[in-house]
């Protein structure tokens, strides 16, 4: 059965197909994918552009806007609610990725909570393979990939919000537990002040103490 998503005809899988479409446009062609499904959830792909020899290697989420992120506290789906895709930017390709990726993806719809700039995604485990991160801190959206606009068809009961395109940032434990309590804006000052390259997969942590001002 089609998921309407209460678009007056804009289902799920065309919002995807859209959203495949303008990744392609400002990204480039793909150059590798992976599916990753979860119980109970509808699968989550994971899209791979560019080459570690080319500069740097992005991936890019597919699925996570499939529907409408929606406020935990409503009895029920706005169908005109934040759609995103996550986007994790880096130096050197990491594929072991692509899973944890879909994880984070997911939240919205095993968990029933809303992806937002701002927030902290801890994993409890390393981001890829070999990681010293297993957080991410979720920034602002649009400085890389432009919202994408979603028009439904003629006589949609309500107008689809656009599909956001969110930067994740790996955090360490130690950076984590300092934005906890001080805050996203505050971890992304004394990241600007240390020249901290945040795609280097390979980067040290901060030496951040939750207590530090």
């Amino acid at each position: 059965m089609a998921n309407l998503d209460g678009l007056g005809g804009l289902d799920g899988a065309e919002v995807l197909r859209r959203v495949e479409t303008h990744l392609i446009r400002e990204l480039g062609p793909e150059t590798g994918r992976a599916e990753i499904t979860f119980l109970g959830a509808e699968p989550i792909e994971v899209l791979r552009f560019g080459h570690p020899a080319r500069g740097i290697v992005r991936y890019a989420t597919l699925g996570m806007s499939r529907s409408p992120m929606g406020n935990p506290a409503a009895s029920m789906l706005d169908p005109a609610g934040p759609r995103a895709e996550l986007l994790l930017s880096l130096k050197d390709q990491r594929d072991s990725v692509a899973r944890r990726l879909a994880l984070l993806a997911a939240i919205p719809a095993v968990e029933g909570v809303p992806v937002v700039a701002g927030a902290g995604l801890d994993l409890g485990e390393p981001l890829w393979d070999g990681a010293s991160f297993t957080a991410v801190l979720v920034a602002e959206p649009g400085g890389l990939i432009p919202d994408l606009a979603l028009m439904g068809p003629a006589g949609s009961p309500a107008a689809p919000a656009p599909v956001r395109f969110l930067p994740v940032l790996p955090m360490a434990p130690q950076e984590s537990a300092f934005k906890r309590v001080h805050g996203a804006a505050e971890l992304q000052r004394r990241w600007l002040a240390a020249g901290t390259d945040l795609r280097d997969p390979t980067r040290p942590q901060l030496h951040l103490a939750a207590g530090d001002r």
